[in-house]
């Protein structure tokens, strides 16, 4: 009885004293704008039908936008970003893998008609001197964030910085999809920032709850191993008929491992002291090679 009393009483805050990279929460909101100039706030969730001369706005607070010397060499920057949702064009799935083929982290980036991308993360919160542990996990050690950022912060860290092998796969969802898709992201954002979360290594990660979010656009997703097995997830997708089927799966992920892209394209940007070099450029360079689409809606 009183460990369970113990256990009932660790509750999740927002309130700690975070590591840099987690120090903000990203929130969003989504706004209707008329080609009168008219703007109203609605609900992310909302499914009503737009007016004809209605364009759907999103506003993003604190997108991470950091320059990543070292771990602990830093530039920070966290930016407020629009998107208009009709030029959603892409998603792509990233997975990044440090140790063993079966541990992975799962990213989702966002790409729109101008060339932009935004990557979302369901990440750990971690506090200053803290270390991820899988165990930790377990125990209500730490909270949960969503975290959105340029695709050169939380890529690059990973490849350059923490030597991880990163690959990229362009997913087949359809517009309605891709909306949805992103429109959950900001809701999850929304409400960790509101009501602060514990992080679960098996039930609430950073694949579980994108799981959970596609169960609820798509439905009736089966259940898999490879959902605890993160490192499987893109086969998993490729099973179901979700990444680029025109070639086997193999050479999908050959095509899709972009670590060396993106430290080339870190170091070149080094080299010129590009301090702010084109995320545009950043991202399209790290794409070369990745086939396009073909019949995307």
């Amino acid at each position: 009885m009183a460990a369970a009393l113990w256990w009932r009483s660790i509750t999740p805050s927002n309130d700690r004293d975070w590591a840099p990279d987690v120090a903000r929460m990203t929130t969003g909101s989504l706004s209707l704008a008329t080609h009168s100039g008219k703007r109203a706030t609605i609900e992310t969730s909302s499914t009503a039908p737009l007016a004809s001369d209605a364009t759907e706005l999103v506003t993003l607070h604190n997108v991470r936008n950091f320059t990543w010397r070292s771990e602990t060499d830093i530039d920070e920057r966290w930016e407020t970003r629009h998107y208009d949702l009709a030029q959603l064009s892409s998603v792509d799935l990233i997975v990044s893998y440090w140790t063993i083929p079966a541990i992975a982290h799962t990213l989702v980036s966002f790409g729109f008609d101008d060339g932009r991308h935004v990557v979302f993360s369901v990440e750990i919160r971690k506090e200053k001197g803290e270390e991820f542990s899988e165990i930790g996990g377990f125990l209500k050690r730490f909270e949960l964030s969503v975290v959105a950022a340029d695709e050169r912060d939380i890529i690059g860290v990973r490849s350059k910085v923490r030597d991880e092998k990163v690959f990229l796969f362009r997913t087949q969802l359809n517009a309605a999809d891709r909306r949805a898709l992103f429109l959950a992201y900001i809701d999850e954002a929304n409400t960790l920032a509101a009501t602060p979360r514990f992080y679960h290594t098996l039930t609430a990660n950073c694949t579980t709850i994108v799981f959970g979010m596609m169960q609820r656009i798509i439905g009736d997703l089966p259940w898999d191993y490879r959902l605890l097995a993160s490192g499987y997830l893109p086969n998993y997708v490729y099973d179901l008929g979700g990444l680029d089927t025109r070639y086997d799966f193999a050479i999908l992920e050959r095509m899709g491992y972009v670590s060396r892209r993106v430290n080339a394209a870190l170091s070149d940007a080094a080299a010129a002291d590009a301090k702010e070099a084109s995320g545009v450029e950043f991202s399209r360079a790290i794409r070369v090679g990745i086939p396009e689409l073909s019949g995307k809606n």
